[in-house]
């Protein structure tokens, strides 16, 4: 069986690679723990104030579940702090002292990254932020799920345990 037909495993395989090698200039750069799914958040509120988590989850086009797992654990690493918003269901998502003081290093990493991130799209055939967007604007319009049933010819229940 060729290596294309596991997409599921090389796609882990290729975010593994890019977030590691991040992870690792957060390290050489003196914010040892930093994780790369943390500065967009802190981008956001430094350039647009407090946010909602709903709003961060928005923003950066990822679920609430997500965005909310993301920034208890920022919380926990002493980043934000979260405050009540207008009503209960709501929290508001500040900046800490410390993540501000790192914004400058944050700021650099970016731009190294983004710089970085262009000259691999040039190496690739398709710029890999286009063939991202693509495939989510697809799959939200039609999710693997429906494309997979309609290829499952007639689907066997799963055997019942005694």
């Amino acid at each position: 069986m060729e290596q294309r037909h596991f997409l599921g495993t090389r796609l882990r395989h290729l975010l593994d690679q890019l977030d590691g090698d991040v992870a690792r200039v957060y390290t050489d750069l003196g914010l040892p723990g930093f994780r790369p799914r943390y500065t967009p958040v802190i981008r956001i509120i430094a350039t647009h104030g407090p946010q909602s988590i709903r709003d961060l989850a928005t923003t950066i086009g990822v679920t609430h579940s997500a965005i909310s797992q993301t920034v208890n654990q920022m919380h926990r690493d002493g980043l934000v702090e979260l405050h009540p918003g207008d009503d209960a269901r709501h929290r508001i998502v500040h900046l800490t002292h410390h993540a501000r003081t790192i914004l400058p290093t944050l700021d650099a990493e970016w731009h190294a990254t983004t710089a970085a991130a262009r000259q691999l799209d040039a190496e690739l055939p398709h710029p890999l932020g286009d063939l991202v967007d693509a495939a989510l604007k697809a799959l939200g319009e039609r999710p693997m799920r429906d494309r997979i049933l309609d290829h499952l010819d007639h689907p066997a229940p799963p055997p019942h345990e005694p």
